[in-house]
């Protein structure tokens, strides 16, 4: 006989339906093989899933999967978990939140209407992407810079950035994990990016956290700012709030539940 199992959609990074990205969270009654969630993920068939297993009072073991595979790092689907776990009242809001995860500890908190998480800073070192060298499908590189598994290329503004319509066969083959393409800030917003990782089962995430843990990097080298106002300019679009704090940076982000049920498992 199957077993329901919990299952709600968050949109994180906005506050909007609709909108930001969406994440399937589970909180698990009990255990379940990795193949059982790497199943379930394909079936959700959204950028990520995770799935949370309490540990402690407000500590919880927390995975991701992409609809391909297991990742280290994802920061709108700890949005929407500790999202849920708020407010279901799983937690209380004036209580912090430990998610255990292969990236080590994540602490997440409310702060007035935002939530606001504490995630490790991505290292960039500045180089030349092996394919994409002078342009990507057509728009310009002024700039470019590695980080483990993904490139960020520098695009001449946000129109740069809108324009692009990548041939997703030829960014697979030319790309580890990703690729995240960002353009410099104006009077709206100090940060403009997109992110595609098609070998992730992801052509184009919608509003992307860790992504956003490099690109902090990246700008604070560049330009020496320590906050940003961040918009990601995908189809469903997003933004968060963004702090370098030593080797961390806070992300404070807003999200919205969208729908809920069960599945049999």
């Amino acid at each position: 006989m199957s077993t329901p199992l919990p299952i709600v959609t968050i949109d994180a990074f906005t506050d909007t339906p609709f909108c930001g990205n969406p994440a399937a969270i589970c909180l698990l009654p009990g255990p379940l093989a990795e193949e059982g969630m790497q199943l379930i993920a394909a079936e959700m068939n959204l950028s990520e899933t995770a799935f949370l297993e309490q540990k402690g009072p407000n500590v919880f073991g927390l995975r991701w999967f992409t609809p391909e595979k297991e990742v280290d790092l994802c920061g709108h689907a700890t949005l929407a978990s500790a999202y849920m776990l708020y407010m279901e009242e799983v937690v209380e809001e004036d209580q912090e939140i430990i998610f255990q995860t292969k990236s080590g500890d994540l602490k997440v908190k409310m702060e007035g209407e935002e939530i606001a998480m504490d995630f490790p800073l991505l290292e960039t070192k500045t180089g030349v992407h092996p394919f994409f060298k002078n342009d990507f499908f057509g728009q310009r590189i002024i700039g470019s810079a590695s980080l483990k598994g993904n490139w960020i290329l520098e695009l001449e503004s946000f129109h740069s950035l809108e324009y692009v319509e990548p041939e997703f066969g030829v960014l697979a083959m030319h790309s580890e994990q990703g690729i995240i393409i960002t353009a410099k800030g104006d009077e709206h917003y100090d940060i403009y990016s997109r992110y595609f990782a098609p070998n992730l089962g992801i052509n184009e995430d919608p509003v992307t956290g860790f992504a956003h843990c490099a690109l902090v990097d990246y700008w604070h080298k560049k330009e020496g700012n320590t906050s940003f106002h961040a918009y990601q300019a995908s189809k469903r679009e997003g933004e968060m709030k963004l702090e370098l704090k030593g080797d961390r940076v806070k992300i404070l982000g807003r999200a919205v539940k969208i729908f809920e049920g069960f599945l049999e498992v």
